[in-house]
């Protein structure tokens, strides 16, 4: 096995030793069976965000997956819907710290608090951007019912899309004759 090339790793995560003119990497998980268990955990696809994707499309909407709702921002949302500028979270309560969920562990807690502390700044600085740019964000947390939330994105996303249709069309009943014009 060859170094590790620290270019490539995420500073917050990992720490360096050097052993016997080696450098090894020494992981943030308390043991290798922890390390493993977390490494398995996804960022994208989980089993709630499918759920919720797979109702919406039933629903007949389309969407972009883990895409940037703003251009100019390097983070990801979970589902985009751009012409209606409606964002959805999908978010875990371990790892956003859900109000009624979120337990602290007892094991590395110190990283772990700092982790869900940096993680819900995070979030609220995202939430903060995209309503300034017009967006509306709907967080679904992972214990929540899927087909609720499903329901309430539908609404919201048909009601943005009929007022952006509203706004962009022309009164015809405004004008004379019902949208006639002479010649």
């Amino acid at each position: 096995m060859g170094r590790p090339n620290p270019a490539h790793l995420s500073a917050d995560c990992l720490h360096f030793r050097l052993y016997r003119g080696a450098v090894s990497q020494v992981s943030w998980a308390s043991s290798a069976a922890v390390r493993r268990s977390m490494q398995s955990n996804r960022s994208r696809d989980t089993a709630p965000e499918l759920a919720l994707r797979r109702r919406l499309h039933a629903a007949g909407l389309r969407y972009r997956v883990c895409a940037r709702p703003l251009p100019d921002v390097r983070r990801t949302v979970d589902v985009v819907f751009r012409s209606a500028k409606v964002a959805v979270e999908v978010r875990g309560c371990f790892w956003h710290g859900c109000p009624l969920h979120y337990k602290r562990p007892t094991t590395n807690d110190s990283y772990w608090a700092a982790k869900a502390a940096r993680n819900i700044a995070r979030d609220a600085d995202t939430e903060r951007r995209l309503v300034a740019a017009g967006w509306i964000l709907i967080v679904v947390w992972e214990h929540e019912n899927v087909d609720y939330a499903a329901k309430t994105i539908v609404e919201v996303v048909s009601t943005r899309r009929e007022h952006e249709v509203a706004r962009l069309e022309p009164d015809v009943a405004a004008s004379p004759a019902g949208g006639a014009q002479d010649p």
